[in-house]
């Protein structure tokens, strides 16, 4: 008896490779390009979120100090080129008001009190009283000029009995009483400067501090190092400047105004803020 066993063979054709590779291919290319796709989505979003951060802390810490400046303290100096635009103010480190002082028409003198308002008073600060004339008003400054007997260096500072004695580095006389007495305290200036990098239409906005007095407005290669704040910054200097100063009169305080636009992935976006300079001599 012959019994016949046919072998069954299992397996693919060429057919059937062929279509599983075409369909694996289109699931292939369609899963890439969504993950590409997600990917440039986050890292668009996240290059946004950076410069919307760093614009929004640069603003406010601009914000802080104009508003906290010493009343007549801030100044504009816009390059005549455009290769800069800074604005210049001098932060209060404190304040309070005077009882005795050397002021004219009394005799100079090495000592003053001041009431004790829980400030703290460290050495090297400047006590100024009464800063009234604003360089871009009358061409001279009560802040920046120390010849106007305005601002004098506070030696050292004791208190008791809520007073605070001043004395100061040499004897001293202020030019001018305060209608309310007020006295301020302040360590030396800061400047923000908008700069346009070179062979770039870019501007960076970049913090200075730590160069002293100076008496006209210094450019930003006479005040050393600085601290970067904020990139991606588009104004052109002359036809848009990033900031403008409504001076005070006998209605109003001053006025900054700041109006940076920055840029992104090709998206652009503007600040208009306005920052009033609230402290009165």
């Amino acid at each position: 008896m012959v019994l016949n066993h046919r072998v069954q063979q299992v397996g693919f054709t060429l057919v059937e490779m062929v279509t599983v590779i075409l369909i694996l291919g289109i699931l292939v290319v369609g899963v890439s390009s969504f993950v590409i796709f997600g990917t440039r989505i986050f890292v668009e979003s996240s290059s946004i979120d950076q410069v919307l951060g760093q614009s929004r802390f640069a603003m406010e810490r601009m914000t802080r100090d104009i508003r906290n400046s010493v009343p007549n303290s801030v100044r504009l100096h816009t390059d005549s080129g455009g290769s800069f635009q800074c604005i210049e103010m001098l932060p209060i480190e404190a304040s309070s008001s005077y009882l005795t002082l050397p002021i004219y028409p009394n005799a100079a003198a090495l000592t003053g009190t001041v009431v004790d308002n829980n400030i703290s008073i460290a050495s090297g600060l400047f006590a100024i009283v009464y800063p009234l004339a604003n360089e871009s008003i009358s061409g001279v400054n009560d802040v920046y000029q120390a010849s106007r007997n305005k601002r004098f260096e506070v030696q050292s500072a004791s208190s008791s009995a809520n007073r605070i004695t001043l004395t100061f580095t040499n004897s001293v006389q202020f030019a001018e009483q305060s209608p309310i007495k007020r006295i301020y305290f302040a360590a030396e200036p800061v400047s923000y400067c908008f700069e346009r990098i070179a062979g770039t239409t870019e501007v960076n906005l970049n913090r200075y501090s730590n160069y002293g007095y100076i008496v006209s407005q210094p450019a930003p290669s006479d005040m050393g190092t600085s601290v970067l704040m904020a990139e991606n910054i588009t104004n052109s200097i002359l036809a848009e400047p990033a900031i403008k100063v409504t001076e005070q009169n006998l209605m109003t305080n001053s006025i900054v105004h700041l109006e940076p636009r920055f840029s992104v992935n090709g998206e652009t976006f503007k600040y208009q803020h306005q920052v009033q300079v609230t402290n009165v001599p």
